[in-house]
C-alpha cells in the first residue's frame, strides 16, 4: 500500500457547514459551538481519505464525540472492537483507542494493516503487569487456569489461558472449569466477578486510573442532589459499586438506559461515554461526575488524519506471541456477549 495520496490540508468553508448540517445537528451540546468550526474540517480530510484508503475506522465508546460520531465505522466497547477486527474485510483499520485493542485487533486480523494514531496511548491497567508476572504467578499456583482482562499487552494474553471483557468476565472464569483461576490485572473487576462464583479467585493489584478514583461519596452526592440513577462499571471499587443502582460493561450500560429509561442519571465511568450516549437518549439527563481518560484523549483528529494519510504507527505483534495471544482472545469470542440485561 502507497503512502503516496493527494489530498488537500483541512480547511473551513461555508460549504463544509451546509454538507456536514446532519452532523452538527447531532453534536449540538456535546461539541462547543467554537471548536465546531475547527473539527468539520479535519472530519471532512479524514472521510475523503479513508474512502481513497479503503480504510476501517473504529472507535472505543470512549473516544470524544468528534471522533466516534464523526469518523468512525466501527463503534463500541473493548469485546465489539475485537469482534468487528476479526470479521473485518478491509485491508485497513485505524483504532481509534489504547494500544492493547489495538494489538488485539493485529492478533485477529493478521493479514490487514493495523494503524494506531498515537503509539502512546497506553492504560493503567495494561502497564500494571508483564509477561514475567504471569509466569511468576504460575509457578506460585501450579496448574491454575489464567484469565486476562482483555486490557493487557499481547505478551500477557500469550501467557493466559483466556481472555475476557468484562461483558463476559464471569463466564470466561466459570467456563475455565477450574476450583481455582488466577484472574489479572484488575482487582476491582476480579473482586466484582468473585462474589458471583464459587471459583475462587487470585488477584494481581492493577486497576484503571479512571475508575480507581470514584468515591463512595461522590454517588451518594450525585444521588441525593441530583436525584439520579446512577450506573456504574466494574473497574470501580467494592464501596462505589455497592451505591449503584446497576452495576455493568459499557454496553451493558446502554441496555440498561434502553430498558430502564430513568429520568436523570450519572455514569460512573469515562466522561465521553455520556457524551456519546446522549444523542441515543435524548429524553435522559446525563449528569457527570465523570473521569476522563488521558490515554484515550491523545488520539485526535489531526493524528488520525496524519495516520491515515502517512500509513503511520503500523502496529505488528512477533507471530510466536500472536500465535498464542490468539487462542486465549479466541476462547474469549467463544464466550461472547454475556452482559443482557
Amino acid at each position: 500500500m502507497t503512502s503516496n495520496i493527494e489530498i488537500s490540508p483541512p480547511q473551513w468553508s461555508d460549504q463544509l457547514e451546509i454538507d456536514y448540517a446532519e452532523l452538527g445537528t447531532r453534536l449540538e451540546g456535546l461539541v462547543p459551538c467554537l471548536e465546531w468550526p475547527m473539527h468539520l474540517p479535519w472530519i471532512d480530510a479524514i472521510l475523503r481519505l479513508k474512502e481513497q484508503r479503503g480504510a476501517v475506522i473504529m472507535a472505543h465508546s470512549y473516544q470524544s464525540p468528534e471522533i466516534f460520531h464523526g469518523v468512525a465505522d466501527v463503534t463500541g466497547d473493548s469485546l465489539s472492537l475485537a469482534q468487528a477486527a476479526a470479521s473485518c474485510s478491509a485491508e485497513l483499520i485505524v483504532i481509534c483507542g489504547v494500544y492493547f485493542m489495538a494489538e488485539t485487533a493485529k492478533i485477529l486480523a493478521p493479514d490487514r494493516t493495523v494503524l494506531i494514531p498515537d503509539l502512546h496511548a497506553g492504560c493503567s491497567l495494561a502497564s500494571s503487569i508483564t509477561a514475567a508476572d504471569v509466569r511468576r504467578l504460575r509457578a506460585m499456583h501450579p496448574g491454575v487456569p489464567v484469565v486476562s482482562y482483555v486490557n493487557t499487552t499481547a505478551d500477557v494474553k500469550a501467557e493466559s489461558d483466556a481472555c475476557c471483557t468484562s461483558a463476559n468476565a464471569l463466564q470466561v472464569v466459570e467456563a475455565m472449569g477450574s476450583k481455582k483461576v488466577i484472574f489479572i490485572p484488575d482487582r476491582f473487576l476480579g473482586a466484582y466477578v468473585a462474589a458471583q462464583t464459587n471459583v475462587e479467585l487470585v488477584l494481581w493489584n492493577g486497576t484503571c486510573e479512571v475508575h480507581e478514583i470514584f468515591t463512595a461519596q461522590q454517588m451518594r452526592h450525585a444521588r441525593e442532589r441530583f436525584n439520579a440513577k446512577l450506573i456504574a462499571h466494574p473497574e470501580c471499587s467494592p464501596e462505589v459499586l455497592a451505591e449503584a443502582d446497576f452495576v455493568g460493561s459499557t454496553s451493558a450500560m446502554s441496555q440498561w438506559l434502553e430498558k430502564v429509561k430513568p429520568d436523570r442519571v450519572a455514569l460512573i465511568t469515562e466522561c465521553s461515554m455520556a457524551d456519546n450516549l446522549r444523542t441515543k437518549f435524548p429524553q435522559i439527563e446525563f449528569v457527570q461526575p465523570c473521569n476522563l481518560c488521558p490515554h484515550m484523549k491523545q488520539i485526535t483528529l489531526p493524528n488520525i488524519f496524519n495516520c491515515l494519510r502517512d500509513l503511520r504507527h503500523e502496529v505488528t505483534v512477533p507471530a510466536d506471541v500472536a500465535s498464542r495471544a490468539r487462542r486465549a482472545l479466541d476462547r474469549m469470542l467463544q464466550v461472547g456477549r454475556q452482559d443482557r440485561v
